[in-house]
């Protein structure tokens, strides 16, 4: 015999149900067929025997008249003998009246309607308890224990129950095994069929079984035949088919067009728009008053319904019978179509939620029926999934759709159509998005070309083609490339789209986030403000391109050391990107990272710590372990616990970082320049010169090569190839690298930004090596007063010149000046840095060799 399981709380369920109070309780076991229905009444009336000590009667709904059952019951099993003049109502009565003491279950199985049953149910009696098993629902009057299939782990159980002899045909196909479970619907029929056939075909594995169910559906051979000894007598097929025959033909037209879509839950509303033709009362009765009363659908939520997976089958089953099959799934493919248009290409948290409940039917719908989608509509169900999971930044899901879309247009339109341009476009687009440059330029070129074949010159779509290339070589740091490419896109957009339009926007955004990595802030800045302008006034506020809008001309103050500028830029930025788009979403990712390189810069490294930590966590979870956007937290982490001395913690991300943008962008890239530069300059803190100095130069030529001379990265490198030749006294070659480097700073980044007191700075520092203390005072005074402008007075940086400062006057004996700047620098550091960071402990021996050198020297 079958084990029972997975019904252990139904059994007790049902047994407090029918001894809550002194009246008769008819408790209905109603479901689907297949459930265990039957089974369940079955193993209830086995488990207590003794507490109905005057009887179980167990009566067949189906077989004939319930009332000679009874009678033929009572005759039989307890020696009772109506008159047979009496009608068989009276007779009936008169057999409850004179039962045997005790206790009575009336077990009716498989009742289709109840006032058939009613007249012979016993009147209101403490010791009389009935039972019934139906599809249907009875009524708010009737207590009903409504049957559910199985959990997961319970139809796993139940699977392995046929096993116990060979418990390794489970074992070693366990995921097939919970596989198999997941298509027959956890329901208890299929999986005791199954188990049962799977039990007898000893060497048929359960990959084959899979496979084969796959294929034959519900007319596969395990799913037909039961055997002598099951309580069920009837297959899968033929159980349904009862349900079947209780329905009129618009209600079995309803039950197919709900199979054609996905086996997941479905919005009525998308129901009504596939059948605008039928009245929504009409469609709610049929919905209600037989699909839901026969238990072959399921109410999920306010307006929300599903098959079941085998319910599903069999109405696609019948659908190849059914008149209006053609017309149905035409119907289903418009609306799944209007909806997929529908999603915008930056699709807001709130738009995504709205849209969630349809995208796994545009996926049925472009998996199964893309036949009876229209060319001109054929592109919109591929691009709509796509652009649901991409404006999440869930790319990896994103790029099977826009693969699928550019397979579906090739084959169905042919390799020269708008279309296949387009899905060449959003592939590349995608592929970019990831990381994986090298697949997208010849997508994007093909795109263009095409595009330029079919279309002309001048077409907005040419004009994005163009943006998009050129974005792929900005990503790729080929600035020189990438340029004459936006300024076309730009003057097209303007010439075609005018100039208020969200596309204008984008290309003025574009093309100033190429300046700005240039170092040209200058031309820059007004394009971003003019994008931002634009993206309010045609978007709103509330928008995600006015986040990044917000963002990019943060980063630009940023860059220039316009601190209490960015900063509230990027604070909007951030809570924008949040609202709209969620907690998990790329963009969230980046303005972390950028509100904390903020930070950072500012020395408030506590509050940037956890920004960094966020950011990096969001990156891998979204973008996965080899994306630049991860390198990029790796390297911007390593650089903040570089600033606290946290060497040890920074090497290592470093190396990652560096390794990372290796492999993804080529040797040739400038993110691996910075990334050269960064390793570098820790190694150049911790003294170990011969390491750093290699990666100097080869960051040096780099920036030389990819970005100009006249870069402020290249000016950057310049100052810290300096800083290690006067760090090893290499003192003749160090000056005239500082002197370009200030010279280069000034003339590309003004008289006032941070790079330039670093600068300034740096060289006196040399002056300082070198006893030049005349020459280096002025400059030591002027980084500290242009510091304390642009920093502030709590700033790591600035306490560092007040200790440079104070070297130099102490070098020059001139204690009583330099007493008082140390002790500022050594607050500084304490608070910013804690005491035990490298620059506070270097500030404090030098506090204290002042002050050994004022005790001995008083005067």
């Amino acid at each position: 015999m079958v084990e029972f399981i997975g019904r252990e709380a139904e059994l007790q369920n049902l047994h407090e149900m029918l001894q809550e109070n002194n009246q008769v309780v008819i408790a209905a076991i109603a479901g689907m067929g297949g459930l265990g229905k039957t089974e369940l009444a079955l193993q209830y009336a086995m488990a207590h025997r003794e507490t109905y000590k005057g009887g179980i009667c167990w009566l067949l709904a189906k077989a004939g008249d319930v009332g000679i059952q009874i009678v033929q019951f009572a005759r039989t099993q307890l020696d009772l003998n109506p008159p047979e003049d009496l009608d068989i109502l009276t007779q009936v009565q008169y057999c409850f009246r004179l039962w045997r003491e005790g206790n009575v279950l009336l077990l009716l199985d498989d009742v289709g309607e109840y006032q058939q049953v009613k007249p012979y149910l016993p009147l209101p009696s403490s010791r009389f308890k009935v039972l019934i098993t139906t599809r249907q629902h009875f009524g708010a009057s009737i207590k009903e224990l409504s049957l559910d299939v199985l959990q997961a782990e319970a139809a796993l159980e139940l699977l392995k129950s046929f096993f116990k002899e060979t418990p390794q045909r489970i074992e070693q196909e366990l995921a097939v095994a919970n596989q198999l479970c997941e298509w027959l619907g956890y329901l208890p029929l299929g999986l005791e069929l199954v188990g049962r056939y799977l039990a007898r075909k000893q060497d048929l594995s359960l990959t084959e079984m899979l496979r084969r169910l796959e294929n034959k559906r519900l007319e596969q051979p395990a799913l037909i035949k039961p055997e002598a000894d099951m309580t069920a007598q009837r297959g899968v097929l033929a159980a349904f088919e009862l349900s079947w025959q209780e329905l009129k033909d618009e209600d079995k037209k309803l039950g197919c067009l709900l199979s054609l879509f996905a086996a997941a839950p479905i919005s009525w509303k998308l129901v009504e728009q596939c059948l605008p033709e039928s009245d929504e009362e009409e469609l709610e009765e049929i919905r209600d008053d037989k699909l839901l009363n026969l238990h072959l659908l399921q109410r999920k939520d306010e307006g929300v319904y599903q098959l079941h997976p085998l319910l599903r089958e069999f109405f696609q089953y019948k659908l190849t019978g059914l008149e209006q099959a053609e017309q149905l799934k035409r119907s289903l493919c418009r609306v799944m179509v209007a909806v997929a248009k529908d999603i915008p290409e930056d699709a807001t948290l709130k738009q995504i939620t709205a849209v969630s409940p349809a995208i796994p039917h545009i996926a049925e719908v472009a998996n199964h029926l893309i036949q009876y989608v229209s060319d001109d509509d054929l592109i919109s169900l591929f691009i709509g999934n796509a652009q649901f999971y991409q404006g999440q930044g869930l790319y990896s899901q994103a790029a099977p759709w826009y693969q699928k879309c550019l397979e579906a247009t090739k084959e169905r339109l042919g390799e020269e159509h708008p279309d296949v341009a387009q899905s060449l476009n959003n592939l590349a687009y995608l592929y970019n998005s990831q990381g994986r440059y090298r697949e997208a330029e010849p997508l994007h070129q093909q795109a263009l070309a095409l595009r330029r074949k079919l279309l002309g010159e001048e077409h907005p779509d040419v004009a994005v083609s163009l943006n998009n290339l050129a974005h792929l070589y900005y990503s790729q740091g080929r600035y020189s490339e990438a340029e004459p490419l936006y300024i076309q896109a730009l003057a097209l957009r303007r010439k075609l789209l005018g100039e208020e339009h969200p596309s204008v926007a984008v290309s003025l955004n574009n093309l100033a986030g190429l300046y700005d990595s240039q170092g040209r802030y200058s031309e820059a800045e007004p394009l971003y403000i003019q994008a931002l302008a634009l993206c309010r006034k045609l978007l709103g506020e509330e928008h995600p391109s006015v986040a990044t809008s917000l963002n990019n001309l943060a980063c630009l103050y940023d860059s220039q050391g316009r601190y209490s500028e960015a900063e509230p830029l990027y604070q909007q930025a951030l809570a924008l990107s949040r609202k709209l788009l969620g907690e998990e979403h790329p963009d969230v990712a980046q303005s972390l990272n950028n509100l904390a390189y903020l930070y950072n810069s500012q020395g408030r490294y506590s509050e940037a710590e956890p920004l960094y930590i966020q950011a990096l966590a969001l990156r891998r979870q979204l973008l996965g372990e080899e994306h630049p956007d991860v390198a990029q937290s790796l390297n911007n982490l390593a650089s903040l616990y570089e600033s606290q001395g946290r060497y040890s913690e920074a090497e290592p991300l470093y190396i990652q970082a560096l390794a990372l943008w290796r492999k993804l962008l080529g040797e040739e890239h400038p993110s691996v320049a910075t990334s050269l530069n960064n390793l570098a300059y820790l190694y150049n803190s911790q003294g170990r010169y011969s390491e750093a100095e290699p990666l100097y130069i080869q960051a040096l030529a780099l920036r030389r090569q990819l970005l100009g001379d006249e870069h402020p990265d290249v000016a950057l490198n310049l100052n810290n190839l300096a800083c290690l030749y006067d760090s090893q006294g290499r003192y003749s070659e160090a000056e005239p690298l500082s002197i370009q480097a200030l010279a280069l700073s000034r003339k590309l980044l003004g008289e006032e930004h941070p790079s330039v007191a670093l600068s300034l700075n740096n060289l006196a520092l040399l002056y300082n090596s070198q006893g030049r203390y005349s020459e280096a005072e002025p400059l030591h005074i002027q980084a500290l007063a242009l510091r304390r402008k642009l920093l502030g007075e709590e700033h790591p940086l600035f306490a560092l010149s007040l200790n440079n400062l104070a070297k130099l006057y102490y070098l020059q004996e001139l204690y009583v000046e330099a007493e008082p700047l140390y002790l500022q620098a050594l607050e500084i550091f304490e608070q910013g840095l804690g005491v035990n960071h490298p620059h506070t402990v270097k500030c404090r021996e030098n506090l204290a060799s002042l002050r050994d050198r004022l005790s001995s020297n008083p005067e």
